[in-house]
């Protein structure tokens, strides 16, 4: 199986499958929708994805799998799974037998990370910070190309510490599913940025419509993401006084805004605990591919 590699995606609608070689070109890909309701038409569908692409390319390659979860370090189970079918079974076992090779799983945002790290944006960086602002918010760690894990397998989950140095307005902060108040994803996902406009201005539009007027310099709007940004620099100041990476990558449809990129970066050093801060910000090179490649990268050349 050297030198070719398969990544699934396995989303909440969509499960994808690439294949790429050893220098990251993409040999294959092929997406189908996610089943619902039923855990093994779920297995069935990754493992017919896995034929089509062996098929496909000549070869049974390695396969990795980046799920909107986690496995539980204690039970080997999935938890945390936003696709609730996941939840309390032994999809890496399921999926070994079905495919009759080893399979590695790892969590959709930490195969962001590892695609970004490998050959995205953050490639010939020592550390790497990925971080996904979409409808939820999360990250990942990446250490020369590796990802980093923890004994409880939530390296990089920043989106569930609270917004550092809240104001007076910001305490106790929205309402968040894991049951605080506060939660960086509360204010930072997309949903989050729309939530904060309308409390503050009573309008209700969505997280495009907001970043489009502002960008029209429509007065409202345009202080919602300023807010917003204030918000990234000072949560962000939080993972570099702890990690200091060589980088941060960030992913997730937020990660589109220009604005991100000319204003948190210089607002940062007001935050971090140093004389300056000089850590770079960039975009993801593969954008929403970044996960499916990631997934393939679980298993490293060589």
């Amino acid at each position: 199986m050297t030198g070719h590699r398969h990544g699934v995606d396995l989303g909440g609608t969509k499960v994808e499958i690439i294949t790429i070689d050893d220098a990251g070109t993409e040999l294959f890909r092929q997406r189908a929708p996610t089943p619902r309701g039923d855990y093994g038409t779920i297995v069935a569908r990754i493992r017919d994805l896995v034929a089509t692409a062996d098929a496909a390319t000549g070869r049974a390659a390695t396969v990795g799998v980046g799920i909107p979860g986690a496995i539980s370090p204690l039970t080997g189970l999935v938890k945390n799974a936003n696709t609730t079918e996941l939840i309390g079974h032994d999809l890496r076992g399921d999926l070994t037998e079905a495919l009759d090779r080893p399979v590695r799983l790892a969590n959709d945002a930490d195969c962001f990370t590892l695609s970004e790290a490998a050959d995205g944006a953050g490639a010939g960086f020592r550390t790497v910070f990925g971080v996904i602002l979409g409808t939820g918010v999360g990250g990942g760690v990446a250490v020369d190309a590796r990802l980093l894990s923890g004994p409880n397998a939530i390296t990089g989950e920043w989106g569930h510490n609270p917004l550092p140095w809240p104001s007076d307005d910001e305490r106790p902060g929205p309402a968040c599913y894991c049951g605080k108040h506060g939660c960086i994803e509360t204010f930072l996902s997309g949903p989050g940025l729309a939530l904060d406009h309308q409390n503050h201005d009573g309008e209700a539009m969505t997280t495009r419509e907001i970043v489009v007027a502002a960008q029209a310099g429509q007065p409202t709007a345009a202080a919602s993401l300023d807010r917003y940004c204030g918000r990234l620099a000072r949560a962000l100041a939080t993972v570099i006084n702890i990690l200091d990476p060589d980088v941060i990558v960030l992913g997730g449809g937020m990660s589109n805004v220009g604005a991100i990129y000319r204003e948190v970066p210089r607002r940062l050093h007001r935050h971090v605990f140093s004389d300056g801060c000089t850590t770079p910000l960039r975009q993801a090179r593969f954008g929403d591919s970044s996960g499916v490649r990631g997934a393939a990268w679980l298993w490293p050349p060589g």
